[in-house]
């Protein structure tokens, strides 16, 4: 297994009680410290995929999989509700375009249907959120994201799976017996000259969910196929706070979306803290190509900021934003930036050929949300 980011540790949890002994390689010091960490933290309810695509699915059918789960494991999540707001004219069609498709995904009973407010109704909820209309969405909530990876790393555990960090795969190649044979680095093999060792491996499984750099993990597997390696599109978001006094918002407020994104839009944390984004940045792909993700914020893109959160929040005072963070959305050149473009993809023995190979490409947003459907995916990819 290699990537301990919050899909990969939900798939070595469905993997490991059938695995016998499962290994889950990170290279970095810690759990999901790359894109895992660096998002909204939203459970999506599921209404912006396109129908019948991974992402539709996955999100739906993981989405009630994972309340499920943080109620049984005692992670914490609140269902606080999200608002798509139109604050033009034109925007009153892409909502119920919104919620048409939301409908054609699934969301229809009681507990996630969306729901159509005119402004009133939305300044009964909001009386500072500023807009002609807007959809209420009650299945969207917030969780606390490295409880659930701490969760589902404790379930793999006691199944037997054992958690290397600062350990990465470097080449893995079939055997004659039809196993991989694995070879990693990691600081915890030392070869007496003060260097990270190697290690070599057998196992009959292997499962590449390593993120931002899934495309480079791909690429050290012999056999595979270069046709079989999708092209990466990295696209970072950047988030800022609000400095001083909390935004009066007590529920997720969303513009509709546009381009490669969800919009800037207003989240809260588990302790009710808010920040603004992602905004859309695409980076150069020389730095995809390199491996080297940048997570600087500039303080110069809070004035698209100002401009984009004054339209719902005409509130907002001057001087108020504040970097917060960012993070790097792994998507695939193929399909473009666009938001309806991109889907998962999950490549397994059926599509390239190679016994117990699973690799995992573009799981971006929502993949917090879909990550027990994606590890049944897996699971039933591996057993084809």
């Amino acid at each position: 297994m290699v990537g301990a980011g919050v899909v990969g540790l939900a798939i070595a949890r469905r993997l490991a009680p059938d695995a016998g002994d499962l290994l889950i390689l990170e290279r970095a010091e810690a759990i999901g410290s790359g894109t895992s960490s660096r998002n909204s933290e939203v459970i999506h309810a599921g209404m912006y995929y396109a129908p019948g695509s991974l992402k539709a699915a996955s999100c739906v059918a993981g989405r009630r999989m994972l309340y499920d789960y943080c109620a049984d494991h005692g992670v914490a999540r609140r269902r606080v509700g999200k608002l798509i707001v139109a604050t033009v004219a034109s925007q009153l069609d892409a909502l119920k375009l919104i919620a048409a498709r939301a409908e054609t995904n699934g969301l229809t009973t009681p507990d996630d249907r969306l729901q159509w407010l005119d402004a009133q109704a939305v300044r009964a909820m909001e009386p500072e959120l500023d807009c002609l209309a807007a959809l209420w969405s009650p299945a969207t909530g917030i969780i606390d994201t490295h409880a659930y990876m701490l969760a589902l790393l404790g379930d793999a555990e006691r199944e037997g799976a054992v958690l290397s960090t600062q350990t990465e795969l470097i080449a893995a190649s079939r055997t004659s017996d039809g196993m991989w044979r694995v070879v990693t680095r990691g600081t915890d093999v030392g070869n007496g000259d003060g260097n990270a060792g190697e290690f070599e491996l057998e196992c009959k499984q292997l499962v590449n969910a390593a993120g931002l750099q899934a495309q480079h993990v791909a690429a050290r597997i012999a056999g595979l196929a270069p046709s079989q390696i999708p092209a990466a599109l990295w696209l970072k978001g950047n988030y800022f706070s609000v400095a001083g006094k909390r935004p009066p918002f007590r529920h997720l407020i969303y513009p509709v979306p546009s381009g490669g994104g969800l919009g800037v839009h207003l989240t809260l944390d588990m302790g009710g803290q808010a920040r603004f984004g992602p905004d859309t940045e695409t980076l150069d792909p020389a730095l995809c190509a390199a491996d080297a993700p940048d997570y600087q914020v500039d303080p110069q893109r809070a004035a698209s900021f100002y401009a984009a959160i004054r339209r719902y929040w005409p509130g907002l005072p001057d001087g108020a934003l504040q970097p917060a963070y960012s993070g790097i959305r792994p998507k695939l050149a193929q399909g473009g930036a666009a938001l309806d473009a991109n889907d998962f993809e999950i490549s397994g023995p059926a599509r390239h050929g190679l016994g117990g190979l699973v690799q995992l490409f573009g799981i971006e947003s929502p993949g917090i949300t879909a990550s027990l459907a994606l590890a049944d995916r897996v699971a039933e990819a591996l057993s084809d």
